[in-house]
C-alpha cells in the first residue's frame, strides 16, 4: 500500500504542481456542492480530486479560532487553509470539523481547497447543510454552493490498488472457511444469505447454482441436501406497487429450486422493517425442519407454502393457479386478500381485489380491464396474505417477465 501511494502522489497533479499553495485556478471548473462526483460532471469517476474555494473573513473574526465544518466526504480528505494543512480524515461516514488557529485567521479573501480522494463507489463531499464556518462567537458563513474543481488523477490510470483481506475479496470465505472442511464427510447445508445481493437478481441467481454444484462437486458426495431460506421482509412499507429489487432476488432465491436436492424456506411475512435481521428465528428454522423432515428424511409431509403454477386471463379477470395448495387456500387478514397487483400492457401496477376460490384465486381491479400480469408480495417489505392449510406462507411471485418494472 505504501508503494502504491507513492505511485499515487506521484500521478497527482495537484501535489506535482504544488496546488494547496497555487492561487492560479486556470483550467479549473465549478461544481455546486454538496454533492457526489458521479451526480456532476465527472460522472463514473474515481480517483483524487481537488476543490478550492474563496472566502471573505471578516474583519471581526481575525485573530480568533475559526471552525470549519465539511460534513461527510467520500472517501478520505486532506483540508488546506491558505495553503496549509488544518485537518485530514479517512473513512466516508465521518464528518470533518476542524479548527483554524486564530493565528491564521487574517480579515479579508482566503482560500479553502479540500483534496478529496474516492477508491471506488460515490465519491465528493455529501454532507448536505454541514458545510460551514464558524466563529468563536457562533456566526455562520455557508460554505455551500459554488467550488472550483480539478481532477488530480483517475484511478484508472494506476496499477490496481491494493485490498487488505475481507470477507468481500474473492475467494476469502470459501478459502478460509469452506475449503479446510471439504476432506471431511457432509450431510447437507442451511443457507440464509443474500441482502447484500439485492439489485443483482440475475447475477445472483447464477452465482448461487454455481456455489451449490461447486460444493457438491469438491465434496464429491454426490448432490447432498441444500436448503436456504427466501429473504425475509424489510424496510418501509410502499403505498403503491413499485420495482423492488429484494422482490427479483427472492425470484432467483425461487428459481434455484431448479436444481435437484433442494428446498426453500418462505420467509416474507417474519421479517422487521426496521431490522434487517428479524428476530423470528424459531419459526424460520422450524419451516426448514419440515422442508428437511420431508426430503431427507422421507416423513412425507406437507413443507412448503403455495407456488404460483400458471395463470388464465378471463375477461377483466386472471386466474391463478398453485401447487402445494395442502388444505387448501387460505386467506390471512380477511376475504379480499392484500399484496397482489395486476397490470394490463401498458406495465402499470394497481392494488386489485383478489379472491380464493377452490384452489385458485382471481384477481381483478376496476383500474385495470384488459390484465395480462399479476404480482403478488413484489416489494422490499411485501404484505403476506395468501397461505395454504397448513399455515404455511405463498412465495412472491410475478407473472410477467418485464425488466426493470
Amino acid at each position: 500500500m505504501d508503494a502504491w501511494n507513492k505511485l499515487a502522489a506521484a500521478a497527482d497533479w495537484g501535489y506535482t504542481n504544488n496546488n494547496a499553495f497555487n492561487p492560479d485556478t486556470a483550467g479549473w471548473r465549478s461544481m455546486l456542492l454538496p454533492q457526489f462526483f458521479e451526480k456532476g460532471a465527472l460522472g463514473d469517476f474515481d480517483g483524487v480530486v481537488w476543490f478550492r474555494k474563496k472566502i471573505i473573513i471578516p474583519a471581526a473574526w481575525a485573530g480568533q479560532d475559526v471552525k470549519i465544518s465539511l460534513g461527510k466526504i467520500d472517501d478520505n480528505e486532506i483540508t488546506f487553509f491558505n495553503g496549509e494543512k488544518i485537518g485530514a480524515t479517512d473513512g466516508y461516514t465521518q464528518s470533518r470539523n476542524y479548527i483554524i488557529p486564530a493565528a491564521k485567521v487574517k480579515a479579508g479573501e482566503s482560500v479553502i481547497t479540500v483534496r478529496v480522494f474516492d477508491s471506488g463507489g460515490g465519491g465528493g463531499l455529501y454532507g448536505a447543510d454541514e458545510m460551514q464556518l464558524v466563529s468563536a462567537s457562533g456566526e455562520k458563513i455557508s460554505l455551500a454552493g459554488t467550488w472550483d474543481y480539478k481532477v488530480g488523477f483517475n484511478i484508472k490510470s494506476l496499477p490496481p490498488m491494493p485490498v487488505a483481506n475481507n470477507p468481500n475479496r474473492l475467494a476469502v470465505l470459501y478459502n478460509a472457511m469452506i475449503n479446510p472442511l471439504t476432506p471431511m464427510a457432509i450431510r447437507g447445508v442451511i443457507w440464509y444469505q443474500g441482502e447484500a445481493n439485492t439489485g443483482r437478481s440475475g447475477q445472483y441467481k447464477e452465482l448461487f447454482e454455481g456455489m451449490i454444484n461447486g460444493w457438491r462437486g469438491v465434496w464429491d458426495q454426490g448432490n447432498f441436501p441444500f436448503y436456504f431460506v427466501q429473504l425475509a421482509n424489510w424496510q418501509k412499507r410502499e403505498a403503491d406497487p413499485v420495482a423492488s429489487g429484494w422482490a427479483e432476488l427472492r425470484e432467483a432465491q425461487t428459481q434455484t429450486l431448479e436444481l435437484p436436492n433442494t428446498g426453500m424456506a418462505v420467509a416474507a411475512d417474519l421479517g422487521e422493517a426496521d431490522n434487517i435481521h428479524p428476530k423470528n428465528k424459531q419459526e424460520v428454522g422450524r419451516r426448514l425442519a419440515l422442508v428437511a423432515l420431508d426430503k431427507t428424511y422421507h416423513k412425507k409431509q406437507p413443507y412448503s407454502g403455495p407456488m404460483y403454477k400458471s395463470q388464465k386471463i378471463e375477461g377483466d379477470k386472471i386466474e391463478l393457479s398453485f401447487n402445494y395448495t395442502d388444505g387448501g387456500l387460505k386467506a390471512q387478514g380477511g376475504d379480499n386478500m392484500q399484496g397482489f397487483a395486476i397490470a394490463g400492457e401498458d406495465m402499470k401496477f394497481h392494488w386489485a381485489t383478489a379472491i380464493i376460490k377452490g384452489d385458485k384465486v382471481i384477481v381483478s381491479s376496476p383500474d385495470v380491464t384488459n390484465p395480462v400480469a399479476v404480482r403478488y408480495a413484489w416489494a422490499n417489505n411485501p404484505v403476506s396474505s395468501l397461505y395454504n392449510g397448513v399455515g404455511l406462507p405463498a412465495s412472491p411471485f410475478r407473472t410477467d417477465n418485464w425488466a426493470g418494472k
